[in-house]
């Protein structure tokens, strides 16, 4: 299965009400214009963007006289395609790397940090996995299984101990291996707890400085957000909080297989003005998958053709 047949797999469930406008639509009418505006909106894009994208789309079709709803296909996945942030890196792809993920608990980081540790594997990198979350004996077990499965070692402590000196200890082992990649997991942390946000980044700031000094010459420090996309806009504020007190730089969007809120993605994006670097659409490896505006935006809307 390709990419885009993949993606458009994931995110079958979010396109399911743009259809229904696309194929019954008919004509532009008021109507149209309407339901296409509620649909983006329930597809929790936020009604700001959702407005200013309609409004757009209305204008260009009258500067064009496009008058059937199939025509505005195409320049609804080009407009909504401009809401996201083109990506300067990729800490996944630009190594040296050090990148810790961040997020609530169940948003998926753990799964998200053996995937792209078994992608980056596979590709030749020397990758090294830290496991920061010393409050749930199950993200370590199951970094463990990933680890083997990659062929990838794992740093870990025993339950409950102070996740910076975790991260520090990564870091050491990642300077005799010679690792290029750095991955670290960390304890999911309730965005609206400041003492817990307060702790976070005291272990982004232990990491930062012990970066610095790598072995090899300083090694930029990421710090990547996940998301899982079924909490919609509560997602939206989660991320908000998470890049005050952290300085994010960037996104990872998982189970919008398993959402009809995809529009999410673009609120996000949008709102804190931060590349998504990967979007999560299924349980396999291959389904943590790059993120092209374009081809989401597209498997968002739909081709055209039976689907």
């Amino acid at each position: 299965m390709g990419f885009f047949d993949s993606l458009s797999r994931g995110l079958e469930r979010s396109r399911e009400a743009l259809n229904q406008i696309f194929y019954f639509g008919g004509d532009v009418t008021e109507d149209f214009w309407e339901d296409l505006e509620d649909t983006l909106v329930m597809g929790d894009m936020g009604a700001d963007i959702a407005m200013q994208v309609t409004d757009d789309l209305r204008d260009m079709a009258a500067k064009r006289n496009l008058t059937s709803a199939r025509q505005l296909r195409e320049a609804l996945i080009d407009r909504l395609s401009e809401t996201f942030v083109s990506p300067e890196f990729d800490p996944f792809d630009d190594t040296p790397s050090v990148v810790l993920f961040v997020g609530i608990n169940g948003a998926g980081k753990t799964t998200t940090v053996g995937k792209i540790a078994s992608a980056a594997a596979h590709e030749g990198k020397n990758v090294i996995i830290g496991s920061a979350d010393t409050f749930r004996a199950a993200a370590i077990e199951q970094l463990d299984v990933w680890g083997k499965r990659a062929g990838v070692s794992v740093v870990k402590r025993d339950r409950g101990s102070d996740p910076a000196s975790v991260c520090y200890d990564v870091l050491d082992e990642a300077d005799k291996c010679g690792s290029e990649l750095v991955l670290i997991d960390t304890a999911g942390r309730l965005h609206t707890s400041a003492d817990l946000m307060r702790e976070l980044a005291k272990v982004v700031n232990v990491t930062r400085k012990r970066a610095a000094s790598a072995a090899a010459g300083p090694m930029p420090v990421r710090v990547v957000l996940v998301i899982d996309a079924a909490t919609g806009q509560n997602g939206l504020n989660q991320a908000l909080e998470f890049n005050e007190a952290l300085g994010l730089d960037g996104i990872i969007m998982t189970k919008l297989d398993g959402t009809a809120k995809g529009g999410i993605a673009m609120a996000v994006a949008s709102k804190l003005k931060l590349p998504i670097f990967r979007i999560g659409v299924g349980e396999q490896v291959e389904d943590l998958q790059r993120f092209d505006a374009h081809e989401f935006c597209r498997a968002l809307v739909g081709n055209g053709d039976k689907e």
